[in-house]
């Protein structure tokens, strides 16, 4: 496509930023057409709707006009070519809106403050609509005030003004002098103006269906649903005159600084009411300075960036803080105290918006997520405010969202700013492209969004507004700096309530035994003392439940409280889920324990690992433990999953196979990866849900590598540095390999909750350490385990939501969804949008790269209703026990027969971590992972328990926890659990 110029820079924007040119179509008809009708007689109705769809179009012609005469013209007349056709239509668009008035003034006014994109032309002429529009006659106002108030004009004003201070879209201000000698500022709403906006709202409506039906991918039904809802509240100033009183008392604007202490006070003014009926208002006066008279405000030495960044702080006070904030903050509804320290003050709370709390703290969460580029956070933030998407694109999600809060630009840079919203659209359309393998006419009426809450659309305009405010008075405005701390206050307001204030600290379920009572209430000892952040745990007793607990919150800025079925990131817990799937495999005879890994894996024997055998991958003893560091050579190189089964096959081993017992902390991952995927012809997710998901019936509640539509349920990781601090008192561990001593750990520890909360890392196969899961998942594969696989009854049905009642790989809502609600032509037109090809990916199969986070749409047209089948002869419904060997113990520990393929008295068995009682006696197995999750069981005792927890520490929580259920079962005490100072080792 032929690049056009826009102010001398890529105009082609102008066309292809069609957001802004369907606000313009906004404003259409053909002048002699509508004259035809207003000579017919037809109504107001008809006049206003043809003569609002006739500019519009005149417009349109001249802007396409103007694209064809710049080809033919020198270059250097271009610039000046398309500035006549801003200043041309810029005045058809005034002239309109002064001549309609009603809602028209409302859109002019937004338009006038987006001085970030759109030409100077537009803002210079449009600004006028802030305050200057021209006034009604005095006649007509004084009726309106001696109407409403009951008196005579001579009875409630010794003075009144005939000349308005100010004339906008609804109302009129004049300054006067009440009977009582206070000087007032009085608003009266113009007569007829009811009739007037409720008629263009209609107007609009069709006009955004129309263009919804036109160009599906502009559909801004939600928007105009909205303001449809929120409009009529702005006319009944009674509702005005409480919205002012509740902002201001929100913000403590007649507080002094001794009576506020807050960190987040703003210092903002907002004039007292007086009097109010449905059209009248009387406030305070307060001398100010229009924000727009620059000259006036240089003479009073008024700095422009404060007083923007106070107005910034103001709104983020009161969306993030408050949950209740004026929706309409263009320039003429701020003022600038004259007497020093120059304060803004807040004008005019006809639109307000009222949050309820969690979509207040679902706003929060998005915006630091954007903040920290948390695309997990970001999605789930999405889900709580109702947003959703048809597809899975979490980097697209992330950039609209960054762009949305970005910083604001000098008016002057509105060009440079419009071009990088194109390019970024443009880019976002190409990859949605890609995805849905539409042609370019296609991916034009393709709409990324399945649904739009109503609640988000205010703050929308909010924010763009007060860019373009800034914008305007030529300052920089850095939102993330400013906003953060108000956002942050609401999240973390929530969490550090802990379980002393909050009685919903612990989730409401019911209690199962009187150890569990016990074990709530040391888990409120603990959280009081913050030294739980959110965990679960579940526990069973001779295949019975015991324990069912969840408490505390999913993360340190997600106030939302932790559920059953919350998917916490469990680190080497992971290890033991991994083991499970080689000794299935091993059980269905697909492998064996002494097979030489090189036959199995084409290219593995090499390099010196011809000897490694299955067994030595199990025990940590293959000599590979240090094979490669991803963590200190690439981070993200963890998330390649080919490259780092390629990187493992080329490496060499340290030691020599069986000789020594390394704990292999990333490898042991990949090994066993390579193995179970080579040796069975399947991925690695296809076996787990085979082996381990299905039998045990936990659909949805475990992981390795978690799937799109997941991100709701996932706690997030923090650190408790009191706790790391210890980590130079941990002497170094001989089963540790260099890169994982304690010093090492303490280096890198505090980088692990951002790399892995990262959503790459979470949908990453990497079988040591990214499994997701619920602790009664997790518990209930370990009794399975402690009863030599043998499935325990259903979980406990008091349980809610029941364990596997989710679908293991959720669902998106498709396109073909969508367009079952369509009818006539526009489902005929539309029906073609789904992906061209419509084989079903079975499985989240982690295949594709980091870059492109395994973002797909995940499309279920298989009569499983969501659930995901894994194999042909699927029959899991009849499976009692999960393995055939009755020595299924032995080959877990290393015991018995298998003695001879583990290291004598190392701390691993096959796969397994081996747990022993202080008296030195093995009693069962399990694994642990970095910063306390922990799952394992005791054989003897038919007892198995699970902690899943996302505040990072040595171990100490979980200790504590083990010690308290096994004293009050009488069951020997791990002797790891059993430090005398309350930690266990760095890792299991």
């Amino acid at each position: 496509m032929r690049n056009s110029r826009f102010h001398g820079n890529n105009s082609g924007s102008f066309q292809n930023n069609r957001w802004w040119l369907v606000v313009l179509s906004f404003l259409a008809s053909i002048q002699r057409v509508w004259s035809k009708f207003v000579s017919m007689g037809w109504g107001n109705i008809y006049r206003r709707r043809m003569k609002v769809f006739s500019v519009a179009i005149i417009i349109y012609f001249d802007y396409k006009g103007v694209q064809q005469r710049e080809k033919w013209i020198k270059k250097s007349r271009v610039p000046a070519l398309w500035e006549k056709a801003h200043e041309r239509n810029a005045k058809r668009v005034l002239n309109l809106i002064v001549e309609l008035e009603g809602l028209w003034v409302k859109m002019g006014q937004y338009l006038s403050t987006r001085a970030d994109v759109l030409p100077q032309a537009y803002i210079s002429l449009l600004k006028q609509l802030q305050d200057s529009l021209p006034p009604r006659p005095l006649q007509e106002v004084c009726g309106t005030i001696e109407r409403e108030l009951g008196h005579s004009m001579e009875v409630l004003f010794s003075d009144f003004s005939d000349e308005p201070l100010a004339t906008a879209s609804i109302a009129q201000v004049h300054r006067a002098t009440l009977a009582n000698g206070q000087d007032v500022v009085v608003k009266v709403q113009h007569n007829g103006i009811r009739a007037i906006i409720l008629e263009d709202l209609k107007n609009a409506k069709s006009i955004v269906d129309w263009i919804a039906w036109a160009e599906p991918q502009y559909n801004f039904n939600p928007m105009i649903d909205e303001w449809c809802k929120e409009a009529p509240r702005e006319l009944d100033f009674n509702i005005e005159a409480e919205n002012t009183r509740t902002v201001s008392r929100n913000l403590g604007c007649k507080k002094t600084n001794d009576e506020v202490r807050s960190d987040n006070r703003v210092n903002v003014l907002i004039p007292d009411i007086i009097q109010s009926s449905e059209s009248v208002l009387i406030l305070e006066y307060m001398d100010g300075i229009r924000l727009n008279d620059v000259e006036s405000l240089d003479a009073f030495g008024v700095d422009k960036q404060k007083i923007v960044e106070e107005i910034t702080r103001a709104y983020a006070h009161q969306i993030y803080v408050d949950g209740f904030f004026n929706g309409d903050p263009h320039p003429g509804n701020f003022l600038v105290s004259k007497e020093p320290p120059h304060r803004p003050i807040l004008l005019d709370f006809g639109l307000t918006k009222k949050l309820s709390h969690p979509f207040k703290q679902a706003l929060a969460k998005m915006f630091l997520a954007s903040a920290e580029g948390d695309q997990v956070a970001l999605l789930s933030a999405f889900a709580e405010m109702g947003l959703k998407l048809r597809l899975d694109l979490p980097d697209q999600a992330m950039s609209v969202a960054s762009l949305f809060f970005r910083s604001s630009t000098p008016s002057n840079e509105a060009p440079k700013t419009l071009k990088s919203l194109n390019d970024q659209r443009t880019q976002n359309m190409k990859v949605i492209q890609e995805k849905m393998q539409l042609t370019p006419k296609e991916v034009k009426r393709f709409n990324p969004v399945d649904a739009f809450p109503g609640d988000i659309v205010i703050f929308a305009r909010v924010i763009n507004l007060l860019r373009g405010l800034s914008s305007t008075m030529n300052v920089s405005i850095v939102y993330l700096d400013i906003m953060r701390p108000f956002a942050e206050s609401v999240l973390l307001g929530s969490i550090s309530r802990g379980p002393t204030v909050d009685s919903s600290w612990i989730h409401d379920s019911p209690v199962h035994s009187d150890v569990e009572s016990k074990l709530r209430k040391l888990l409120t000892e603990l959280g009081s003392i913050q030294k739980i952040l959110g965990i679960q745990v579940c526990a069973y007793k001779d295949g019975k439940v015991i324990i069912a607990t969840a408490a505390g919150v999913l993360g340190r800025y997600d106030p939302r409280p932790v559920q059953p079925d919350s998917l916490f990131p469990v680190f080497s817990v992971t290890k033991g889920v991994t083991a499970g799937m080689i000794h299935w495999l091993v059980d269905q005879r697909k492998l064996q324990f002494d097979q030489t890994v090189g036959d199995i894996w084409p290219g593995f024997g090499s390099n010196g690992k011809e000897g490694i055998k299955v067994h030595h991958v199990l025990n940590h003893t293959s000599g590979l433990h240090n094979a490669f560091d991803p963590i200190g050579e690439n981070p993200l190189l963890i998330c390649e999953w080919d490259e780092c089964l390629k990187r493992i096959a080329n490496s060499s081993p340290e030691t020599e196979p069986g000789s020594q017992q390394s704990y292999h902390y990333l490898t042991f991952g990949w090994l066993c990866g390579g193995i179970l995927e080579y040796a069975s012809g399947k991925k690695l997710q296809e076996i787990l849900e085979e082996s381990i998901i299905k039998p045990l019936k936990i659909d949805g509640e475990l992981y390795i590598g978690i799937p799109p539509g997941v991100e709701s349920r996932l706690a997030t990781l923090t650190l408790d540095t009191d706790e790391l601090s210890k980590l130079p008192s941990i002497p170094s561990q001989p089963e540790l390999p260099s890169t994982f001593q304690p010093v090492k750990i303490l280096q890198i520890a505090s980088s692990l909750p951002v790399l892995f909360n990262t959503l790459n890392v979470r949908r990453a196969i990497i079988p040591a350490a990214n499994g997701h899961c619920s602790a009664r998942a997790l518990a209930r594969y370990y009794a399975a385990l402690a009863d030599g696989g043998l499935v325990p009854p259903p979980h406990s049905s008091s349980s809610q939501p029941p364990l596997g009642s989710h679908t293991h790989v959720p669902k998106f809502s498709s396109v073909n969804d969508t367009m079952k609600k369509r009818k006539g032509k526009e489902m005929a037109d539309t029906e073609k949008l789904k992906p061209k090809d419509h084989t079903q990916k079975r499985l989240y199969d982690g295949r594709e790269s980091s870059t492109e986070s395994l973002a797909r749409l995940v499309n279920d047209t298989s009569s499983s209703h969501g659930k995901t089948e894994i194999s042909s002869n699927d029959h899991e419904d009849d499976i009692r026990n999960i393995y055939s060997n009755s020595r299924i113990h032995d080959a877990f520990m290393g015991t018995g027969d298998y003695s001879g393929l583990v290291l004598p008295d190392g701390k691993f068995g096959l796969g397994f971590k081996r747990v022993t009682s202080e008296d030195g006696s093995l009693v069962g197995f399990g694994h642990s992972g970095l910063g306390g999750s922990t799952g394992f069981c005791d054989i003897k005792n038919r007892f198995s328990i699970a902690i899943t927890l996302n505040k990072m520490s040595m171990g100490g929580v979980t200790t504590n926890i083990i010690r308290l259920v096994c004293s009050e079962l009488n069951i020997p005490l791990p002797k790891d659990f059993s430090l005398s100072n309350g930690m266990e080792p760095v890792i299991n």
